[in-house]
């Protein structure tokens, strides 16, 4: 697979260090975090729950991007937008034919894919659990995604969605979609940035998701996907506390105030 080269920049190695200017932020003045890698600086804009929005030195991704789409109003167009699954807190076909431009490259699960509006599917590929693509400055590994608790099976099936390991490279990004902490989390290694997933009854509490950071211990971590219903929301404050000094806790402004996922 190889990205347009408008987007993803084949010519980066040539132009040497590249440094991502920070646009005016999204509606409501949000302002990102930044993080230096080798090739220059990343940046995270927290859009909603679940939705990502990252600026790097070859191009822009988005991550299950859903929601209004004002929130995604004052951000760099998607070069790259990963889908992890089917679920409403994570696609949405409105969205995505908002924000997905011409040129911009799309991968999603299985079972997105064939949901997918014909329009939608150009320049879209599909990657099941264990597969990589290639991309230009850009690996991506989709990585299994699931319940493993029972009761909770029906949620999120094995073998059906994704996780994603995007390296670029020597800086290593995780994004759980939703899951509990399966092993093949636990096992990573060499994650410098991570976006883990808690709530109840659909993934984890933040007891096992610190657990789990505490493992696989990415140098920084950022909660996310922690409010549901149900009472299902869980205390990023109290995931900080229980990862302690293995990994440095970022904190994103996911959710306007009482606002559930």
């Amino acid at each position: 697979m190889t990205l347009n080269r408008r987007t993803f920049l084949s010519t980066a190695a040539a132009a040497g260090t590249i440094t991502v200017l920070p646009f005016a932020g999204r509606a409501g003045g949000h302002l990102p975090n930044e993080f230096k890698t080798s090739q220059g600086t990343l940046l995270v804009h927290p859009v909603h729950h679940a939705s990502i929005v990252m600026e790097t030195p070859i191009g822009t991704l988005y991550v299950d991007p859903v929601g209004e789409t004002s929130e995604y109003e004052g951000l760099p167009p998607a070069d790259l937008i990963l889908v992890t699954h089917q679920h409403g807190d994570h696609y949405n076909a409105d969205v995505l034919k908002a924000v997905k431009g011409e040129n911009t490259q799309m991968i999603t699960n299985p079972a997105v894919f064939d949901m997918l509006p014909e329009e939608l599917k150009m320049n879209t590929s599909a990657m099941g659990n264990g597969a990589t693509a290639s991309l230009t400055g850009l690996q991506v590994d989709a990585i299994p995604a699931h319940n493993i608790t029972e009761g909770r099976l029906n949620f999120h099936p094995k073998g059906r969605d994704n996780g994603y390991v995007l390296t670029m490279d020597d800086f290593r990004v995780y994004v759980s979609g939703d899951t509990e902490d399966v092993p093949e989390m636990r096992a990573l290694e060499g994650i410098d940035l991570a976006f883990v997933c808690m709530n109840l009854p659909f993934t984890m509490t933040a007891e096992a998701a610190a657990d789990a950071v505490r493992t696989f211990k990415p140098t920084f971590v950022y909660p996310y996907h922690y409010r549901g219903r149900d009472g299902g929301t869980q205390d990023p404050a109290m995931f900080a506390e229980m990862v302690g000094d293995a990994s440095t806790v970022k904190m994103g402004d996911w959710y306007k105030p009482g606002e559930l996922g």
